[in-house]
């Protein structure tokens, strides 16, 4: 889940939002009076980021990162392939 709050919102409860980084997995975003914004996520969601543009594609380093973002929800999950049982009849 994400949250967009103004810079006074955050600066007022900042003991709030950054719990809410840290125990809910939120991410949360920060407009600011000059038109930069920032987005605050927790280290453990940001290292597994890292680690999946790290990973080259197909290895077992980038799937269990990929894994660690779908569970968190900022990787959509796999669609489910269904079962062919033909596959399996012809041995």
């Amino acid at each position: 889940m994400t949250k967009a709050l103004t810079q006074s919102d955050f600066r007022n409860h900042l003991k709030k939002y950054l719990d809410q980084v840290n125990d809910d997995d939120e991410t949360v975003y920060i407009a600011r009076s000059n038109s930069r914004s920032v987005a605050i996520v927790s280290q453990e969601k940001l290292d597994w980021l890292e680690r999946a543009l790290k990973a080259k594609e197909g290895s077992l380093e980038y799937a269990v990162a990929r894994d660690q973002l779908i569970k968190r929800n900022v990787l959509p999950d796999d669609d489910i392939v269904e079962s062919d049982d033909d596959y399996w009849n012809q041995f």
